[in-house]
C-alpha cells in the first residue's frame, strides 16, 4: 500500500508544508471519524486535472464501517465522485441527497475540501453507513455536532491547529470522555463517560452547568495539576492543549480542541481519559526498576567483598600453586561483579557490553604474570545483550585472556605480544575470536581431552549456557585463535 509521501510524490503538486498540513490533520482525523460514525477518506487533486486519489482513510471505532477493503491509492477519475469535483472546485461542503448503495448498503457522502491558507488541497470523503444509523441520543446529536463544526474548521483553514501536538501516548479518545462545553467555558454536555470519570475523582452531581476549570480546581489539589495558565487554557476551551491531572483517587488526562467553525469562538471539545491504572502501573515499574537496579548494585558489592578476602587469603598462602588457584577464584569473581555493576547503572535487564569487556581485557592484562610485554586490542562492538548472556560471556572473555597470557606468553618469555578480542554481530548470532601471536599450541593439544580448569569452564558456559560452538586451534602466522559462536536476540 503506498504512503501519503508516495502519492504526493508520483501523482500531485502539493508543497511540503501542504503535506505537512495534512499529516497534521490525520494525526487527529480519528477523532472526527468517531464524532461522524464515518469512514473518512482524504482525496489528493492529480497534477493533470484527471480526477483524485485516495491518499489516506479512517475507519471509526463508533459505528459500523462503510469501506471493508482499502481505497488508498485508488483513482476516481473527474466525474465518477460529483461530490468530491464539487467541493474542490466550490471549495465549500458537498452533501448529496440520496444515499448511495454500496454491497446492499446505503450510504450518505459528505465532501469536505482541505483548505491550506488561501488555497483547497485535498478533499475529505465522509461516508455513513446508514445501517447503523438509529433514533439519536442526546450523546449522539452532541457527537454529530460537534463533528459538523469540525468540518466547517477544515473547510475554512481553522483545523487542524498548527504548532507542537502532544506526545503523550495516552492521548484520550472520543469513547473514553466527551465534554462539550460553551464560549464561557461551562458545560453544556458530558458523556456518561466523561461524567464517570469525574466522579472519580469526587464529583457528587452532574457536570452539566458548571465551570469546567473551577470544578477541577476543587477537586484537584494544587501538587497535582499544571500551573494555572496550562490549566485555564485546557479546561476553559480557550487552547488546543493537553495535560495530566489527578489527586489520591484518580489521575486523567484532559485534552482541549477549542471550536470556531467561522472563526469566532463558540466553545471547545474536551477529551478526558482515565489513567489512573496506567499511571499506578507506571509507579510500580519504577519501583521495581530501582529494586531491581539496587539488588545488582549489592551483589557487586558483595562479590567485591568475596574477592578481596579471597585476596586476602592468597597472600597467607606461602604454597604458590594455591595463591595460584585462589588468584583465579579472584579474577573469577571479579568479573562476574562487573557484570552487575553494569547493570546497577542500567534501567532495564540489558548490558553495553563493549564497556565490560574493555574493563575485563585490562584487568587480566593488569594481574597476568607473564614477563613479556602484550598489548590488547578490541576490534568491533558486541553491542547490547541480555543479562543472561552477559555474565556467562564475561567469564568465557576473561577465561580466555587468561588462559592465553598464561599460555601464549609463558614466563620466561621475552619481547612484546599481542591479544587481540575482535567480535562480530551477525543476524541472530555473535561471533567472539580471542586470538595471540604467542608460542602457540602443542602439537598433541586436543580441546576434548584437556585438562585445564580455565579451558573446561569455557566449553561448558559456551555449549551448556550459551548453546553455542567453540573451536580452538592454531592462527595463521604463529599463536593460537579461539573462535566462540552462540547465538543472540
Amino acid at each position: 500500500m503506498p504512503s501519503l509521501n508516495d502519492l504526493v510524490r508520483a501523482h500531485t503538486d502539493l508543497t511540503d508544508d501542504d503535506v505537512t498540513w495534512l499529516n497534521l490533520l490525520m494525526a487527529d482525523w480519528q477523532i472526527i471519524a468517531d464524532l461522524s460514525f464515518a469512514d473518512l477518506v482524504l482525496w489528493l487533486p492529480d497534477r493533470a486535472g484527471r480526477g483524485f486519489w485516495a491518499g489516506a482513510q479512517m475507519r471509526p471505532t463508533t459505528g459500523p464501517t462503510a469501506y471493508v477493503d482499502d481505497l488508498v491509492g485508488a483513482f476516481f477519475p473527474q466525474g465518477r465522485r460529483p461530490l468530491l469535483d464539487s467541493a474542490y472546485e466550490r471549495q465549500r461542503v458537498a452533501r448529496e441527497g440520496d444515499p448511495e448503495w454500496r454491497d446492499d448498503i446505503p450510504v450518505r457522502v459528505e465532501a469536505i475540501p482541505v483548505r491550506h491558507g488561501d488555497r483547497v488541497i485535498a478533499v475529505i470523503g465522509r461516508n455513513t453507513n446508514l445501517l447503523g444509523v438509529r433514533t439519536p441520543s442526546r450523546l449522539e446529536l452532541s457527537y454529530l455536532q460537534t463533528a459538523t463544526d469540525l468540518t466547517q474548521m477544515i473547510a475554512g483553514g481553522h483545523f487542524p491547529y498548527p504548532g507542537q501536538r502532544s506526545d503523550h501516548v495516552d492521548s484520550p479518545r472520543v469513547g473514553d470522555g466527551f465534554v462539550r462545553i460553551d464560549a464561557d467555558g461551562r458545560v453544556t454536555y458530558a458523556s456518561p463517560n466523561a461524567l464517570s470519570v469525574y466522579r472519580k475523582l469526587g464529583l457528587t452531581g452532574d457536570l452539566a452547568g458548571l465551570d469546567l476549570a473551577e470544578i477541577t480546581r476543587a477537586l484537584v489539589p494544587p501538587r497535582n495539576r499544571p500551573d494555572e495558565e496550562t490549566l485555564s487554557a485546557v479546561l476553559a476551551g480557550r487552547s488546543p492543549l493537553d495535560t495530566e491531572v489527578g489527586n489520591d483517587d484518580a489521575t486523567l488526562i484532559v485534552r482541549s480542541i477549542p471550536l470556531r467553525p467561522t472563526g469566532e469562538h463558540i466553545g471547545a471539545l474536551v477529551l478526558l481519559r482515565d489513567v489512573t491504572d496506567l499511571r499506578r502501573r507506571d509507579r510500580e515499574l519504577v519501583t521495581k526498576d530501582a529494586t531491581i537496579r539496587e539488588i545488582h548494585h549489592r551483589v557487586k558489592n558483595n562479590l567485591q567483598t568475596v574477592a578481596a578476602l579471597l585476596r586476602l587469603q592468597a597472600r597467607r598462602i606461602s604454597v604458590p600453586e594455591g595463591r595460584v588457584a585462589l588468584e583465579e577464584a579472584v579474577r573469577r569473581v571479579g568479573s562476574i561483579a562487573i557484570v552487575h555493576e553494569t547493570l546497577s547503572e542500567s534501567f532495564d535487564e540489558e548490558v553495553c557490553f563493549d564497556e565490560v569487556a574493555d574493563r575485563l581485557r585490562l584487568m587480566v592484562a593488569e594481574v597476568g604474570s607473564s614477563e613479556a610485554e602484550v598489548r590488547t586490542s578490541r576490534q568491533g562492538s558486541f553491542g547490547t545483550l541480555p543479562a543472561e548472556i552477559a555474565t556467562p560471556l564475561a567469564m568465557v572473555l576473561t577465561e580466555l585472556l587468561q588462559n592465553a597470557l598464561e599460555h601464549a606468553f609463558p614466563e620466561g618469555s621475552a619481547g612484546s605480544g599481542e591479544l587481540a578480542v575482535r567480535v562480530q554481530r551477525l543476524v541472530g548470532r555473535l561471533c567472539l575470536t580471542v586470538e595471540d601471536n604467542g608460542v602457540g599450541l602443542h602439537e598433541d593439544f586436543d580441546l576434548d581431552t584437556s585438562t585445564s580448569l580455565g579451558l573446561s569452564i569455557v566449553r561448558t558456559l559456551v555449549e551448556s549456557e550459551l548453546e553455542g560452538v567453540l573451536e580452538m586451534g592454531p592462527r595463521p602466522g604463529g599463536g593460537t585463535r579461539v573462535v566462540v559462536d552462540v547465538p543472540v536476540r
